[in-house]
């Protein structure tokens, strides 16, 4: 990916914990690589296929006044984030801010925090096997493409699957859902959980029937095998109503541990 860098961008600012520092305010210096790919602007030269580094600059000092935070840590995510939901060609950012005045007492050139966020692809599954099935499952799609930090959602065909696990119940509707996303895996997580809930979800009865069920399948970039959190799924590859609506979507995306694309784990299921 290309890099467009913004260097020492000077900014006097009221942000700290003490009360002096938001009232009197201090310079603050901030460094931002935006990663891009900027060939075709290249080639071209034409800068509406560019980012206008003068633009994100001007973004970045608005952000950096027209709120007060205690923390850079707090001024950097928010300027990061508005950087990416208004440049839709920047795929990911570095952004530092540096604080050379902080108050320590103590003989020093500066402190500051760099943090890297960016747009990431992730991949779900979604079902129902309870009331209006399809109603449900529009319901959740719509909430998804409506959070600020979700876009570029893709849904699948869906199909009408036999339950899995055992449990006598009704037949499901399933797909499989693609998003690009600034929501980190156990955020993303989260969101979904609650979209379940909205939806009147219990969890009473494993692999029971449910008004919807939203799965992350898999998140760029991440491999968690946390209690609360498993990517990629960890069933994925054993499930054809999973495996069958994300082919539609994205047939040659590798499985990170298998190292098989969904499209070979669709193929290898038994029939």
């Amino acid at each position: 990916m290309d890099e467009i860098r913004i260097e020492n961008l000077e900014i006097y600012a009221g942000h700290g914990v003490f009360a002096e520092e938001n009232r009197n305010g201090q310079p603050f210096f901030v460094n931002a690589t935006l990663y891009a790919d900027t060939r075709e602007a290249g080639q071209k030269d034409d800068l509406t296929l560019s980012t206008h580094y003068g633009e994100v600059s001007h973004l970045i000092h608005k952000c950096m006044r027209e709120k007060t935070f205690q923390l850079i840590e707090a001024a950097a995510e928010y300027a990061a984030e508005q950087v990416l939901l208004q440049f839709p060609l920047v795929k990911s950012l570095s952004l530092e801010i540096r604080k050379p005045c902080a108050p320590i007492g103590l003989p020093f050139e500066s402190v500051s925090v760099r943090i890297r966020r960016g747009w990431k692809k992730a991949h779900l599954s979604i079902g129902s096997n309870m009331g209006d099935k399809e109603q449900y499952i529009n319901e959740a799609v719509e909430k998804i493409k409506a959070h600020s930090f979700i876009k570029n959602v893709r849904v699948s065909k869906l199909l009408v699957t036999k339950p899995y696990g055992g449990v006598e119940q009704d037949d499901f509707l399933n797909g499989a859902i693609e998003l690009e996303t600034l929501l980190s895996p156990i955020e993303l997580l989260h969101f979904l959980q609650k979209t379940e809930l909205e939806t009147g979800r219990e969890r009473k009865i494993h692999w029971g029937p449910r008004t919807l069920d939203l799965d992350i399948l898999f998140y760029e970039g991440v491999i968690s095998q946390t209690k609360e959190l498993m990517i990629p799924h960890p069933d994925m590859q054993n499930r054809e109503f999973v495996l069958k609506p994300l082919a539609e979507l994205c047939p040659y995306y590798m499985h990170p541990l298998f190292h098989k694309s969904v499209k070979q784990m669709l193929e290898e299921l038994p029939r």
